[in-house]
């Protein structure tokens, strides 16, 4: 099954969390923080959303930053993925 984003939503990837900090120390699962990182697996058109004229500055395969806690996270095919709007990725890591 494939997500196709409506508007101004983008479907993104969670990236994993590091297991170990730099100095080599493992973290238990309730220690690491949730990730922020994610990469782009599909975006919307954009277009007027709310009577804004709403560009999509993101396209597949980039990292981005979300805020820490949006967006709805879905299962398809065994695989998690979290739809968030435009407005909820923070900066493209390149």
């Amino acid at each position: 099954m494939k997500l196709i984003p409506l508007a101004d939503r983008v479907v993104v990837k969670m990236i994993e969390a590091e297991e170990t900090t730099k100095s080599g120390i493992i973290l238990t699962a309730s220690a690491q923080e949730k990730p922020q990182i994610a990469e782009v697996v599909a975006v919307g058109p954009g277009g007027l959303v709310d009577g804004k004229e709403v560009e999509m500055t993101v396209k597949p395969g980039n990292k981005v930053i979300t805020a820490k806690y949006s967006g709805t996270e879905v299962k398809i095919d065994d695989e998690e993925c979290t739809i968030v709007r435009i407005s909820d990725i923070l900066a493209i890591v390149e």
